[in-house]
């Protein structure tokens, strides 16, 4: 196993490539906003991540047949982000349902999303500088 492989590296690496899908997602909808029967996307990775790491949804486990064998595949897995499409709601008059101000403070979030992972990812690469180097 690599230094850079480990599951919380890559639940950042996941966060990060969620955020930029969001981020896509979102210019997306603003870029959409007068166009008629557009329906706003968002783009779901947190829920799933926070969802896994408490337990509720199921991981892929390794099949075993005995009950000597040992347990592994669980918390390794790194979901991915799911974009979808709300298609139940409208707001304007031509059956569009993006809310530009709603979308550029998610926006916002998600930059604040994006620049917190990003710090935590340069964190643990200083960590493993500091212990190769020692110290």
């Amino acid at each position: 196993m690599g230094l850079l492989n480990s599951v919380s590296f890559q639940r950042l690496q996941g966060g990060i490539d969620a955020a930029y899908k969001r981020q896509n997602v979102l210019a997306n909808n603003v870029a959409n906003e007068d166009t008629p029967n557009f329906k706003r996307s968002d783009v779901s990775f947190e829920s799933f991540l926070q969802q896994q790491e408490s337990g509720i949804k199921p991981t892929l486990n390794a099949k075993v047949t005995d009950s000597r064998h040992f347990q592994f595949g669980t918390n390794t897995i790194v979901p991915a982000a799911v974009v979808s499409t709300d298609e139940t709601t409208s707001m304007n008059n031509n059956e569009n349902n993006v809310d530009v101000e709603r979308e550029m403070a998610l926006s916002a979030e998600n930059q604040l999303r994006y620049s917190s992972y990003v710090e935590q990812i340069n964190s643990q690469i200083s960590m493993m500088r500091a212990v190769i180097q020692g110290g």
